[in-house]
């Protein structure tokens, strides 16, 4: 009996809080685990300005893609590291076109696009190329190693500059942050 009578308080406790709605939501069906909110990335600037035309003849720049997040990428196809990447950049434009993300890749290779469009449809490369130019490669502060990686917010800011390969699934982290 006096075991019963030590439950108790324990029932009323929990009713009492579930009433006050501190443990409702976590015995909702829909309920969702309580997580951590990714950490923000910093606002580093705004975007350069830049206009180029894709391999495919269709103009691209910071003005065509503004209210989207964009992935920048200096690549080429003779880099390892570039090329080990690009299928997780399939993947994320696959994954997240709908919501606004569009990555670009921007080849430094010397060749041209005699071979980046070869490339590219080995690869089954599904968002945009062009071929940079060295003003283009100026105005973001020059490109010392490849791959070098900018991530630009919706309202056209640098929020993330990465030189060297990432895996995937860590880069995909900081794009979620600015979905």
């Amino acid at each position: 009996m006096k075991s019963r009578l030590r439950l108790v308080p324990l029932s009323l406790a929990a009713a009492a809080l579930l009433v006050a709605g501190i443990l409702a939501p976590a015995f909702r069906a829909d309920a969702q685990p309580l997580l951590p909110k990714p950490a923000t990335l910093p606002v580093m600037g705004p975007s350069p300005t830049w206009q180029l035309t894709t391999l495919d003849g269709k103009p691209i720049g910071k003005d065509t893609l503004k209210g989207k997040i964009v992935v920048l990428d200096f690549w080429a196809t003779w880099c390892p590291p570039c090329v080990r990447e690009i299928p997780g950049y399939v993947q994320l434009q696959k994954k997240y076109a709908d919501k606004g993300l569009v990555i670009v890749g921007l080849s430094v290779d010397q060749k041209g696009a005699a071979v980046v469009e070869p490339f590219a449809k080995k690869n089954a490369v599904n968002y945009p190329l062009a071929l940079v130019s060295p003003e283009i490669i100026e105005t973001f502060g020059g490109i010392e190693s490849i791959p070098t990686t900018f991530l630009i917010d919706r309202e056209g800011n640098v929020r993330h500059r990465k030189v060297g390969a990432m895996e995937t699934e860590e880069y995909e982290k900081l794009i979620k942050s600015l979905l």
